[in-house]
């Protein structure tokens, strides 16, 4: 399942991007995230890996976050990977005017076992916290 989602932030680029680009910014905006623990390799550097964990009402869950491609504003690439989901988030920055930045992000989600199941009887529900998120981030930066 692929989908571009696509949001426009009343904040100048440069500011976008380190409130994005900061690690310690993510539990700020990233409704149920617990915490985030560097794997291996160097942090925010391609190939770095992180476990994130969540808790999404009862539930958590853990995914193993690498960085692919780190070449911020143009594109900031990752791979996810949970139980039964494999997901790469392309992040990407583009200059509307001083104070106005489009942010897109484009979605590749792979299932296994049981989730593919839910992914094709619930497609929506991934595009929904996608947007969420989106949304979140965007109401976190006009706020800083």
């Amino acid at each position: 399942m692929k989908f571009k989602q696509e949001i426009e932030i009343n904040k100048p680029r440069e500011k976008v991007i380190a409130y994005f680009d900061n690690p310690e910014n993510l539990k700020k905006w990233m409704k149920g995230l617990i915490s985030i623990e560097p794997v291996s390799g160097e942090p925010k550097q391609e190939g770095a890996k992180s476990l994130l964990k969540f808790k999404m009402g009862k539930r958590e869950m853990n995914m193993t976050e690498t960085i692919l491609v780190h070449n911020l504003p143009d594109e900031y690439t990752l791979s996810y990977e949970a139980k039964g989901v494999h997901n790469i988030v392309k992040n990407r920055f583009v200059k509307l005017s001083d104070n106005k930045t489009k942010y897109i992000v484009e979605n590749e989600f792979q299932f296994k076992g049981f989730m593919k199941i839910i992914g094709f009887l619930m497609p929506s529900s991934f595009k929904k916290q996608s947007l969420k998120y989106l949304n979140d981030f965007k109401n976190f930066a006009e706020k800083n």
